[in-house]
């Protein structure tokens, strides 16, 4: 289940998704599969050799993008999901979610 994001944030999220960019949502989560994960960060591209490209470069599984049309996605969730964002610069969202 989802929560903690706004129909224009996703609204964003999709548009870029949509254009190939490589697009990051982070929102509140919980899944009985995960304990103790709070958050995730959908990393979305509709251009799937960009978006493997990514998850390579970052040392991540491209086994596991979610290649859902129109909105394939990464779901970055645990230890890698601050340092990433972080990396990436989204200190909004790091911050809004608490891990820094």
């Amino acid at each position: 289940m989802a929560f903690g994001i706004n129909r224009d944030e996703l609204t964003r999220w999709k548009k870029a998704v949509s254009a190939g960019e490589i697009a990051f949502l982070t929102h509140y989560w919980i899944d009985r599969r995960f304990p103790g994960i709070t958050t995730v960060t959908k990393v979305g591209c509709s251009d799937l050799a960009r978006l493997t490209s990514w998850c390579e470069h970052n040392g991540l599984p491209a086994k596991y993008i979610h290649n859902r049309s129109p909105f394939p996605h990464f779901d970055l969730i645990g230890p890698q999901q601050p340092e990433i964002l972080r990396r990436e610069g989204l200190w909004e969202q790091l911050e809004r979610f608490k891990m820094l």
